[in-house]
């Protein structure tokens, strides 16, 4: 089991940064990939970033550039960086663990608000 809490969302303008934290009730360092997801309302809920225990990290195009995936293992913690931000990244921003060997257990925390105003 992993329990992931997440903070740093709130209000911000257009061009303004965010950093979002995502804090596990355990060891990252071995969890197959943590990642950021967002869900914006009336769409579906869509990868933002995400990290892997080797290293390797994606990003969806619309973040690209921008956005920014880093992780803690002595902290137990992944962030994400967001400048540059634009009204369209309004969403909800959930962290997600998937554990395992090959990432088969799925993990979510309860999500932060992000609001970016024009």
């Amino acid at each position: 089991q992993v329990q992931l809490v997440e903070s740093g969302g709130g209000l911000v303008q257009a061009g303004g940064s965010l950093r979002l934290s995502c804090a596990a009730s355990k060891s990252i360092f071995s969890i197959y990939v943590m990642g950021w997801y967002r869900q914006a309302p009336g769409k579906q809920r869509e990868l933002v970033a995400d990290y892997y225990t080797g290293g390797a990290t994606n990003y969806a195009d619309s973040v690209k550039g921008r956005f920014t995936v880093s992780r803690d293992n002595a902290k137990n913690t992944v962030y994400l960086q967001m400048n540059s931000l634009k009204p369209e990244d309004t969403a909800v921003y959930y962290c997600n663990a998937k554990d395992g060997f090959r990432g088969e257990y799925d993990y979510w925390g309860q999500g932060t608000q992000v609001t970016v105003s024009s």
